[in-house]
């Protein structure tokens, strides 16, 4: 006979400190046991969930896979996904079918990298999994050796790599000294609404902060309209929210803006006024990572950058 979902209310009884509850069938559960039975169902359904938009977002040629003519799904399929994770297609099925199947975090290491998970999706993923990552300081898959080198030739133009809700996944060392002290700031707070609203010495070098924050606070919301479920940009938000009355007031205005190149002027602690022109380049589908680059305006301000750069090459002596 099928388990019904439902309690009989006249088969609820107190049996000393702790409730028992008795389903229709023969068995009994304790309510504390059936609210931890709750909060692991729930778990699981978030983590289904989560591991499909992930899956969903990647394209196959970002893992090195041909795209071929009769594709319907987006992003990734669940056989390709399987295939990069070398795990069985019908075991990643039932995962995201919220089935109770048992998952190492080894496997959760595979499905990260296969899924391109930077470090805060990675930390979500364990969290949701309930398990404990073997690697919490990993880097995102996307950001490669060779992405690295490239941030590094950029120099003395400042640079870095972002995702779509503004956490700063690399950036070369010009950069690392453009609005504050980058490397001093721990990895997980290394975002830009973060530091725009509560970064002291982030604000300082920023000239016009109220109208800059503003600014990037309609653009925030702009593209969180593609990620109203996702858990880290709620987590983000309720973090924002928490932190900041001044965000709280301009959240509340309901502005959006698109992205797009934008006329930067910063005052360096260290060399003084920069006038820089941004660019974005995509490195992927827009939700994924963009290489952000900081281009001098002026002779001035690319004399500056070299004797930024100076300074941090002295640094490093």
């Amino acid at each position: 006979m099928t388990t019904m979902a439902t309690v009989a209310r006249d088969t609820t009884r107190a049996a000393g400190n702790a409730t028992t509850v008795t389903t229709r069938t023969s068995g009994t559960i304790t309510a504390s046991e059936a609210a931890e039975n709750s909060e692991t169902d729930i778990r699981r359904h978030e983590l289904a969930d989560f591991l499909r938009s992930r899956r969903e977002r990647i394209t196959p040629e970002q893992v090195g896979l041909v795209r071929g003519r009769r594709r319907r799904t987006p992003g990734l399929r669940r056989e390709e996904v399987a295939q990069l994770s070398a795990v069985g297609v019908t075991w990643y099925t039932w995962l995201e079918q919220a089935r109770d199947i048992q998952v190492s975090p080894q496997v959760l290491d595979a499905l990260a990298r296969a899924l391109l998970l930077d470090r805060s999706e990675r930390s979500h993923l364990f969290s949701l999994a309930g398990a404990i990552d073997p690697a919490p300081g990993t880097d995102c898959p996307s950001i490669t050796p060779a992405l690295r080198a490239m941030l590094r030739q950029l120099e003395p133009i400042p640079a870095c790599v972002q995702n779509s809700r503004y956490d700063v996944l690399a950036h070369n060392r010009t950069y690392g000294r453009l609005l504050c002290d980058l490397d001093a700031v721990a990895p997980e707070d290394r975002n830009i609404m973060l530091l725009a609203y509560t970064n002291e010495q982030w604000r300082s070098t920023v000239m016009d902060i109220a109208e800059v924050t503003r600014f990037l606070t309609a653009k925030f919301r702009a593209a969180m309209a593609e990620h109203l479920a996702d858990p880290a940009w709620k987590a983000l938000l309720r973090r924002l929210e928490s932190a900041s009355p001044e965000f709280r007031e301009t959240w509340a205005r309901h502005e959006v803006v698109g992205p797009g190149a934008r006329s930067k002027v910063f005052r360096n602690r260290y060399v003084g006024l920069l006038r820089l022109e941004t660019s974005d380049l995509w490195l992927g589908p827009a939700a994924g990572p963009r290489l952000v680059t900081y281009v001098p305006r002026d002779e001035e301000t690319q004399e500056r950058l070299q004797r930024l750069q100076a300074l941090v090459l002295a640094d490093e002596d």
